[in-house]
């Protein structure tokens, strides 16, 4: 179910190879990163704001699709940000080259404890809880930044068996 879900996000945002390369920017990788307090402030906006907050909620998604596409390919592709994105896309690349088990299993934990978290942070904002918001809007971000450290782990294993992997390093 969990390895669906990723790939579903993947098919989503209609990640190709050019996608895919520029998406190994650091820049891309952090200004996701740094989107997501965006992203809770617009969700607890609505208290505030109703409908209107669905405008920037709308242009911050529009920004998340657009972002792995904003950026140039990476000069060097051996920061922990790149790393990370071509980890992403040997864990999808799992039909091609399996991944160890212990890889799947922990990807698995680290996406259902973010999405545990987006639950409670759903709760919080549905109930106007602004702790229990902000608490699982934290738990989903450091939950995601684990499973995005998993996935440098995860190439640097797979990088060792795949030819092509290895190449994706310059």
């Amino acid at each position: 179910m969990a390895d669906d879900y990723f790939k579903s996000i993947a098919a989503l945002f209609q990640m190709d190879e050019e996608a895919w390369e520029r998406h190994a920017n650091p820049w891309s990788v952090w200004t996701r990163v740094a989107t997501w307090p965006f992203v809770m402030f617009v969700l607890w906006s609505f208290h505030w704001w109703g409908a209107w907050s669905l405008l920037p909620l709308a242009v911050l998604i529009g920004w998340l699709w657009l972002n792995p596409r904003a950026f140039p390919p990476p000069a060097s592709t051996k920061s922990w940000a790149s790393r990370a994105v071509m980890g992403e896309r040997v864990y999808l690349r799992d039909a091609e080259h399996p991944i160890p088990l212990y890889h799947r299993n922990a990807a698995i934990l680290l996406g259902t404890g973010s999405a545990a978290g987006a639950l409670v942070m759903v709760a919080g904002l549905l109930t106007r809880e602004p702790a229990a918001f902000l608490a699982g809007g934290v738990a989903t971000l450091l939950c995601k930044l684990w499973l995005v450290d998993r996935m440098v782990w995860l190439y640097e294993d797979m990088s060792k068996e795949v030819p092509e992997y290895r190449d994706w390093l310059r």
